[in-house]
């Protein structure tokens, strides 16, 4: 089988991780996009990656940084997404 996309990451501190065959372990991945949006990772190698967006209205995650699984496990996003009526 051919891989045709790959899910290419860089992080905060410069390290970069392929997160085509991570474990979404929880997301709020909800259109529109904004502050709402994030998702936890663990990668096939062990690394815990979280992705946020930082209001960004044309990316879903646009941020990621390196966890512990620890941080991973317990993490509450701090951003609601707001629906206007």
């Amino acid at each position: 089988m051919t891989q045709h996309t790959l899910y290419l990451v860089k992080t905060s501190n410069g390290a970069e991780h392929d997160l085509t065959s991570a474990k979404e372990l929880r997301s709020n991945n909800l259109f529109p996009f904004g502050l709402h949006n994030y998702a936890i990772y663990r990668t096939p190698e062990g690394a815990y990656i979280k992705g946020t967006n930082s209001d960004n209205p044309n990316l879903m995650l646009d941020q990621y940084e390196e966890i512990t699984e620890q941080e991973a496990k317990g993490y509450q996003h701090p951003h609601h997404r707001i629906i206007e009526e």
